[in-house]
């Protein structure tokens, strides 16, 4: 067996452990264990399922379809990719265009047994009216969308219909917009995407990885699985909030100041604050030694401050020009005031270096021109009313109180997600600090960084010419990148996946994106996402009409067009799979109040049951009882200023359940969320409370319910207790008994 063999290898190969050996043992040690271990996971991931079809053509071949491809010793094809060319006929195939198929069989398995067989006639030729009446092509699909939910996403490898498949497949380059309603299952052909580009352009895209944005920590849990069973484990998954290494934003935030913070004008507001700092006193600057005063003159302030401008770097690299500048205007001073008149450039070096060391020099020029990390910058300016005023000129008073706020205090989570972008734009400002200069919490001198800066990339070069000679010595140049193994070579560090080195760095640059529902992302947030893919490879799912927040996209043409015009292109998902056509009627009345102008996505089948809305909200306790799915999952979707008193009530009518998002709420059997929380989420059964109350505390209120509306696979109910809106007239009214 392909695994045991797998295992076999890696256990080899750890046999050899510990740190001996040459550099070149221990790096091919790495490389082995590293390539044997993605192997074996991915090889464990795909078990479940693991074929799941078959393609009879009309040359009499037959072709087994699977979620990754297998051959024997001899090289002989035994299973199929599933994203390969040659397996296509497998999603696109139909009656009227049988792309060579005549039998397309669904294969359903538990382990390594098959326990169900569906089987779609492509070729209707020969076949008898009993034959034809009997046909199914949906067979596989519908027993899909009548599965209990389980509190995972599962991957829809084996189901995946025409129009989804043809996104799938769209080609690498530009910006892909995936626009659909809710329910025509835009996440999984993301997730399907992302594993049919690792597929197809692994060499491009190994190296730089993929990104997948998703809304909030609970969405990520919920489709962590699909990725892994279609055989892709080291994709990076991540939120808005994750983006910034070091920061953990934990602090809800009212929605009216995230909407600001996320504004567009406030990448002139980060700006601003930067050179506000930046600025010089427009009177002489005295700095008292122990044996003279030394004078800079506003003149020489201005001079070197529009040299550091003009040298067109960072903040705080820019620092080290200001800083010659002033040291080397004092180190002349200082030498006339000690009688020496004209010095050489070495005395002048010595003095100045003297200086430097001074603290009254060193106070002064950090006073100047300080070092800033982005915790620093957004602190001070979010604490200071004139700070905030000047930076934030183009605000409107209002505007700028809902930004104001108390400086931290020690342990406190003081950051929100919609301050993680802002930190992200002040970093590209302000540029890296020498990490020695933090550790020795002390500015070391702008030359001295410059010379270690120099050696470092003297030694790193020589270790890459030493990498690619024993590359080339060793064979294996075509198959490892040199800058990989002199990285090993300089450490004993463990080997580090792409996902994991691309976490844990601010600048990584990804070759493609998946960003989903991202209707939701703001100005600030877009700024960057899109400095973390320079080739504007993307692929954006979502659905403007279940834009929730203010900050939100409202056209994807003004989200995308200052970064890509021309170079995007938008495709529709028009088939709800999910939300049975009794409660899309529902949420189609909701969806007008949005738009009028657009259109509900079609249900492709029934369950004969109503949705249904009963009241007073104290009965909810009863409701939930009622509604519980055996091995199914409910939530209950309350307004935000209501969870915790809705939550009480519902943890006390069932067991298990729980009360806000994570990982506990994808496995309770009843759940409590509110609309943000449940985004991008499905439950077979879905109880909506207080719709009307949802409506009102939210910016964006119809799309709000829009959304809670459309969460649900079987059944919908409403409680309330005031009058229900007049766009859910369609509810039955259902007594409590």
């Amino acid at each position: 067996m392909l695994r045991e063999r797998t295992q076999r290898q890696l256990d080899g190969v750890l046999a050899q452990g510990g740190s001996g050996g040459t550099h070149q043992n221990r790096s091919e040690r790495d490389t082995f264990a590293g390539m044997y271990a993605e192997r074996l996971g991915r090889l464990w991931s795909v078990e479940n399922g693991l074929c799941f079809g078959r393609l009879d053509n009309a040359d009499d071949t037959s072709l087994y379809i699977g979620r990754i491809g297998l051959a024997d010793d001899d090289q002989r094809r035994l299973l199929i990719d599933w994203r390969a060319p040659v397996a296509q006929p497998f999603y696109g195939a139909t009656p009227a265009a049988p792309m060579g198929v005549t039998r397309r069989r669904h294969l359903q398995t538990k382990g390594r047994t098959v326990i169900g067989i569906d089987d779609d006639l492509l070729d209707l030729d020969g076949l008898s009216e009993e034959d034809v009446a009997t046909l199914n092509g949906e067979a596989a699909l519908l027993a899909s969308l009548a599965a209990r939910r389980t509190g995972r996403m599962r991957d829809i490898v084996a189901t995946i219909q025409a129009e989804q498949d043809r996104i799938i497949r769209s080609d690498l380059t530009g910006i892909l917009v995936v626009q659909g309603g809710p329910g025509t299952g835009k996440t999984v052909v993301a997730l399907h995407r992302a594993a049919y580009l690792l597929y197809t352009h692994r060499e491009k895209l190994a190296r730089r990885g993929v990104l997948i944005l998703g809304p909030n920590l609970t969405f990520l849990r919920y489709i962590e699985q699909v990725l892994p069973s279609l055989g892709e484990t080291d994709v990076l998954l991540s939120t808005v909030g994750e983006l910034y290494p070091g920061v953990v934003p934990r602090r809800r935030e009212r929605p009216e100041v995230a909407a600001v913070k996320g504004d567009a004008r406030m990448a002139q507001v980060v700006a601003r604050a930067v050179q506000e700092h930046q600025r010089v006193p427009r009177e002489p600057l005295e700095i008292r030694l122990d044996r003279y005063t030394l004078k800079l003159e506003a003149s020489v302030l201005e001079a070197a401050r529009s040299r550091a401008s003009r040298s067109r770097r960072t903040h705080n690299e820019a620092r080290a020009v200001f800083v010659r500048h002033l040291l080397n205007a004092l180190a002349r001073q200082a030498a006339r005031r000690l009688g020496r008149g004209m010095i050489s450039d070495e005395e002048l070096a010595d003095l100045r270096e003297e200086l430097r060391t001074e603290r009254p020099v060193k106070a002064a020029l950090n006073r100047l021109w300080p070092y800033l990390t982005p915790q620093r910058l957004l602190i001070g300016l979010f604490t200071s009313p004139e700070r905030l005023a000047h930076a934030a000129a183009a605000f409107t008073e209002a505007e700028r109180e809902l930004m104001l706020r108390e400086p931290p205090r020690q342990g406190e989570n003081w950051w929100a997600e919609s301050d993680v972008p802002l930190l992200d734009e002040a970093a590209e400002l302000l540029g890296d600090i020498d990490p020695a200069v933090l550790r020795a919490g002390a500015w070391l001198m702008e030359e001295e960084q410059a010379a270690a800066r120099a050696a470092a990339l003297d030694e790193r070069h020589h270790q890459l010419q030493y990498a690619k000679e024993v590359l080339e010595l060793t064979g294996l140049s075509e198959v490892m990148d040199a800058e990989k193994f002199a990285a090993r070579h300089l450490t004993d560090d463990v080997y580090l996946t792409t996902a994991e080195r691309a976490a844990a760095d601010r600048t990584w640059a990804f070759g493609h994106i998946i960003v989903d529902e991202a209707q939701e992302l703001s100005p600030m947030a877009w700024r960057m996402v899109m400095r973390r893919c320079p080739t504007r490879s993307m692929t954006i799912v979502g659905d403007l009409a279940q834009t929730g927040s203010a900050a939100g996209a409202r056209s994807w043409g003004r989200v995308l067009d200052p970064y890509a015009a021309g170079r995007w292109r938008e495709e529709h998902l028009s088939v709800n799979y999910r939300t049975p056509a009794e409660l899309m009627a529902v949420a189609a009345d909701v969806l007008a109040l949005v738009d009028p102008g657009m259109k509900a996505p079609a249900s492709v089948r029934e369950t004969g049951v109503r949705p249904w809305a009963v009241s007073p909200v104290s009965s909810l306790g009863d409701v939930v009882k009622r509604e519980i799915v055996e091995d199914g999952r409910l939530v209950v979707i309350v307004p935000e200023s209501r969870r915790e008193e809705l939550g009480e009530i519902v943890v006390r009518a069932v067991d298990g359940a729980v009360v806000g998002p994570g990982a506990a709420a994808l496995e309770a059997p009843a759940a409590v969320l509110t609309v943000a929380e449940a985004k991008g989420l499905e439950f077979d059964a879905v109880v909506v409370a207080e719709p009307e109350l949802i409506m009102g505390e939210s910016p964006r209120g119809a799309s709000d319910l829009y959304v809670a509306l459309t969460r649900a696979t079987q059944r919908l109910g409403v409680v309330h207790d005031g009058p229900l809106p007049d766009a859910l007239s369609r509810l039955e009214r259902h007594p409590i008994t």
